[in-house]
């Protein structure tokens, strides 16, 4: 199996087809860029939000990053975590699991604040 080192720059989709763009990565493997959901709860308009993330710069091509959204529409943050699989000239795959937070009025709904979920993200551009 011949791996490829992952560049995250690039426009990528997920399978819910929300998109996101990611800028030039910085030495650090600090990185930022915006994202474009195709879903949400709230009735808002839909508008892009800003993303800051971090990767590892692993030479062996299986990266793992972070980064955080905070969205413009609601009173929201989602977190991703995942990892960069590209093997054998397959196109670049990111996995990731993402933990949504929502601001509720009081601690006592505290228990509904938080969502959990995974999504794959294919390059498009």
């Amino acid at each position: 199996m011949k791996l490829q080192v992952c560049d995250l720059t690039g426009w990528w989709e997920n399978d819910l087809g929300s998109k996101m763009l990611v800028d030039k990565i910085d030495s650090q493997g600090n990185f930022s860029g915006v994202y474009h959901t195709a879903v949400s709860s709230t009735q808002k308009p839909i508008e892009p939000s800003p993303l800051v993330g971090s990767q590892h710069l692993d030479k062996d091509g299986l990266c793992t990053f972070g980064f955080t959204v905070n969205w413009k529409f609601s009173d929201s943050t989602a977190v991703f975590v995942g990892q960069c699989f590209g093997e054998d000239g397959r196109e670049e795959v990111l996995q990731t699991s993402w933990m949504l937070r929502e601001k509720v009025d009081s601690q006592h709904n505290d228990w509904k604040a938080t969502r959990v979920g995974r999504n794959t993200f294919k390059r498009v551009a």
